[in-house]
């Protein structure tokens, strides 16, 4: 817009000072927006090129990597849980059933069966009654029968007393006389 354009219009010269003011502002404002965007333009190109030789193929890769290792290790973290658990309740059960070494109770339970089981404790508890049931000498609550041996007495009317003694010594370290 220039100002002999709108003295030919006919626009006294206060009028034009005020359309020029007008006009002013609003070329202003809208170079300052260009200039903003050309700021904003020029930041994402700097921000560009620290991108470059950069191989997208390979970060997706190393995503991918990255996120099925954290997939693992939350796998590995239920499975120490869960054994944990299961083995909580191995304890729990040799302690109410009285067994002297859970370690020597074990071997007789199915701890992979038992592991997957649906029903775990219901099935521990079966078991470990199972376990009672056929190896009864590996609870505490259980009479265990003791075995005594005897020696052989000595018979009075026929030996001295000495005699008998030895003869008991003898018998007991495996001497025949």
């Amino acid at each position: 817009m220039k100002t002999e354009d709108l003295q030919a219009k006919g626009l006294t010269e206060e009028q034009i000072t005020f359309v020029m003011a007008e006009n002013g502002k609003d070329v202003k404002r809208e170079k300052d927006r260009a200039d903003g965007y050309k700021s904003q333009l020029d930041t994402a190109k700097e921000s560009l090129k620290s991108f470059e030789g950069v191989d997208v193929a390979k970060l997706q890769s190393e995503i991918t990597r990255l996120n099925n290792d954290l997939a693992n290790k939350d796998a590995e973290h239920a499975k120490a849980l869960a054994d944990r658990d299961f083995n909580d309740m191995i304890s729990k059960y040799a302690a109410e059933y009285k067994a002297h070494d859970v370690k020597a109770v074990l071997p007789f339970l199915d701890a992979e069966k038992l592991k997957a089981s649906k029903n775990q404790e219901a099935d521990v508890k079966a078991a470990f009654e199972a376990v009672k049931k056929d190896n009864a000498y590996l609870f505490a609550d259980t009479k265990v029968p003791r075995v005594i041996s005897s020696t052989p007495g000595a018979d009075p009317k026929t030996e001295a007393p000495k005699t008998q003694a030895n003869e008991a010594l003898r018998s007991l370290f495996g001497h025949n006389s």
